[in-house]
């Protein structure tokens, strides 16, 4: 796979369900984590890790020797500085990461009721929020010694978590 496209939500989601949270933590890694290693602050539309090879960061003039990420690559018809820097795609991994590694999931409308189930699989540990229409909660997993995972969770007035 070159390209983060090729690594849907449908394959990260298929992955959640076999109980291969590692794998698609990887896929997360590599893949978006290697926009983040060339300068990115959001994620782009169009990406292949081997664009990377001898290639200049994004945030930093493209020395003469090196190739410019953004200008001499693309697919289909982004040739040449026309691939949108912050796509929507790239929003599948935050909604992945928050329902599966920090397991938050809502079991009522308007997210009235929560139910907070991690799965740090090689993590030691995962925090986010997790925006909701009466304010974001908040979460925090460290993995024990023991295996076990210790969690602080905030909520929201007018949240509930069940378990």
């Amino acid at each position: 796979m070159g390209d983060p496209a090729e690594v849907s939500a449908n394959v990260l989601n298929a992955l959640a369900k076999s109980n291969d949270i590692d794998t698609g933590i990887d896929f997360i890694s590599q893949y978006w984590g290697g926009m983040l290693d060339f300068g990115a602050t959001t994620f782009w539309e169009d990406f292949d890790l081997a664009w990377t090879e001898n290639t200049g960061r994004i945030d930093e003039p493209v020395a003469p020797d090196k190739k410019d990420l953004h200008g001499d690559f693309g697919a289909h018809c982004y040739v040449g500085f026309r691939h949108s820097f912050c796509h929507g795609w790239a929003g599948g991994p935050t909604a992945w990461l928050s329902k599966n590694v920090l397991g938050v999931t809502h079991v009522a409308p308007g997210c009235a009721k929560v139910e907070i189930t991690p799965h740090l699989g090689r993590l030691a540990w995962a925090e986010g929020t997790y925006p909701t229409p009466k304010g974001p909660i908040k979460v925090r997993h460290d993995k024990q010694a023991d295996g076990s995972v210790k969690s602080t969770v905030t909520l929201p007035e007018g949240i509930e978590q069940v378990k």
